[in-house]
């Protein structure tokens, strides 16, 4: 078994983490800091002891010298009594220790009060002190006229309590020694140094992983203070061995959740990699059905003329055929070009786009083949912009008005009355949503509306009502693809008639995104504007 004082320091390859300043340890004494527990022991003992032999020896003093004091007046009383019964001779008489003196009070060195007090009890010894503090006995001789004086001082006496001295210092000494002799070599070992080494063995068994010695068992566990501190440690390195094993079941479970869910993650994404592509087959099954469909009639028309040049080879086609196989065949051109627009994914371009112009260069495209006798309103501010492609935003344009003069040309809403040609009104207004700045840009048309059981799919491919010689069912598909790519959204919804309007359209509302900005300090309350219902009542012809 190590003891406290010799057991090693453990050492670690890296600086303690600096403690709260709650929890520092005192700041150790600078005497006693580096030291071992059994030097501490030692040194403190060796001090205890002397400074209670230093006290004892001042205690008892004052007994010693008053002993002396006695000792030496007693003989100072016998040489007096030899001064009386001989006067003369025991002036001659040398004795070891005594001395007799005789005269004035100068002479003798006797003070002004001893002098006073002896004369007045005349032949009565005083005691009082000599030069050296040495005891003295003074009397008054009237017969003589003189003071006679004696000074005792004993050797033997002095001896004695030098020898007391000494004995008491020795009986100290031996009692220290005694004490400290019981202490190093049966109370500390036992008490001490061995519950000491015990916690630095089980210490070191937690550093090194020793599970089956990390605790004290009860037999090495004092009934005291230490014993206190061993079981505080015992519970303390239970519970951190309870909290770890938690920990671990806690990290198998997280892993195998972790597992699981990496798993079903796996299959998660399996699955929407499959209904993706379940999507696109879907979309091009939809996409198939709606070419068949689209191409079946244009085919018809071209079928049956080959097999009329067929019949009747000599005889040719009457301009009217001619005129039918034409627009079939631009039909077809139109379709395959909305086809690849469709198809087609490529960023748009980023350009300051003044939307007025767009909208009026989209018109006089729409006008060259169709739109007779219908008019445009064209209500946009001529200062309203936008960022983004041009070319495709021109592209959209043209597919709504496109879309809108093919519904007017269908005729008026139901109920309304008949009436030749029409407008289309497009306006655009600057909105805040979401903390962002919004352009919409609404085009309303004076055709019949759109059906209620179309209007949800109505931005799907070939999901157009007009499957004829003009429409193609895509052109809506791709403008709500090109707005989508500038980062806004285009909306459809059938126009509701105000007081007074006669006719109610279909009303498509793009919204293009213009940025943030800080609402202005004198912004008053908005003026709501006006709807395409009123700007309907301007019709050009």
């Amino acid at each position: 078994m190590v003891h406290a004082d010799e057991a090693p320091i453990a050492e670690s390859g890296q600086a303690p983490a600096p403690e709260p300043a709650a929890q520092r340890p005192r700041r150790r004494i600078p005497l006693l800091g580096p030291m071992r527990i059994r030097k501490k022991l030692i040194l403190l003992h060796t001090l205890f002891s002397l400074t209670l032999t230093a006290v004892l020896l001042l205690a008892i003093r004052p007994a010693m010298r008053e002993l002396i004091r006695q000792a030496e007046l007693h003989e100072a009383q016998v040489a007096m009594a030899l001064l009386d019964a001989l006067p003369d001779r025991a002036m001659t008489v040398r004795i070891e220790g005594v001395e007799f003196e005789r005269g004035g009070v100068g002479e003798l060195g006797i003070s002004p009060a001893a002098a006073a007090e002896a004369t007045l009890r005349g032949g009565e010894d005083i005691a009082t002190a000599g030069p050296d503090g040495t005891p003295r006995l003074v009397r008054w001789s009237a017969d003589r006229g003189e003071f006679l004086a004696v000074t005792a001082r004993s050797p033997a006496a002095r001896d004695t309590v030098l020898n007391v001295y000494g004995l008491v210092l020795a009986a100290m000494l031996a009692v220290y020694a005694l004490i400290a002799l019981t202490l190093d070599l049966i109370v500390l070992p036992r008490q001490v140094y061995r519950p000491i080494g015990v916690m630095l063995d089980a210490d070191s068994a937690v550093r090194e992983g020793r599970r089956d010695e990390e605790i004290i068992g009860d037999r090495d566990i004092p009934a005291d203070e230490l014993g206190e501190i061993m079981r505080s440690r015992n519970e303390s390195v239970t519970q951190l061995r309870r909290q770890e094993k938690a920990l671990a079941e806690a990290l198998e479970q997280l892993e195998v959740v972790a597992t699981e869910l990496k798993r079903k993650n796996h299959l998660i994404e399996n699955a929407r990699r499959n209904l993706a592509d379940q999507d696109r087959l879907a979309s091009l099954g939809m996409m198939s059905a709606g070419i068949a469909h689209e191409l079946n009639t244009p085919l018809a028309v071209i079928k049956g003329q080959v097999e009329r040049i067929c019949a009747e080879p000599g005889k040719g086609l009457a301009r009217e055929q001619a005129d039918l196989m034409l627009r079939v065949v631009n039909r077809l051109e139109r379709l395959s070009e909305s086809l690849l627009d469709f198809a087609r994914v490529r960023p748009p371009a980023r350009e300051v786009v003044r939307l007025r112009g767009v909208v009026d260069e989209a018109w006089t495209l729409v006008r060259l083949d169709r739109g007779d006798g219908i008019g445009l309103i064209n209500a946009v501010d001529a200062e309203a912009e936008v960022t983004g492609d041009p070319d495709r935003l021109h592209q959209v344009f043209v597919n709504l008005l496109r879309n809108a003069v093919d519904a007017m040309e269908d005729g008026p809403a139901p109920g309304a009355a008949q009436e030749p040609g029409g407008a289309i009104v497009v306006t655009a207004e600057e909105s805040e949503r979401e903390g962002g700045r919004w352009l919409s840009v609404a085009v309303a048309d004076q055709g019949p509306g759109i059906d209620p059981s179309v209007l949800p799919r109505l931005f799907e491919p070939f999901a157009s009502t007009r499957l004829d010689s003009q429409g193609t069912g895509l052109g809506l598909a791709v403008s709500e693809g090109i707005i989508r790519e500038h980062g806004g959204v285009i909306l459809a919804r059938n126009g509701v008639a105000r007081s007074g309007a006669r006719r109610a359209g279909a009303v498509f509302e793009v919204m293009l995104p213009l940025g943030k900005r800080e609402a202005p300090a004198d912004a008053g309350v908005a003026r709501e504007p006006a709807g395409p219902a009123a700007l309907l009542e301007e019709r050009i012809v």
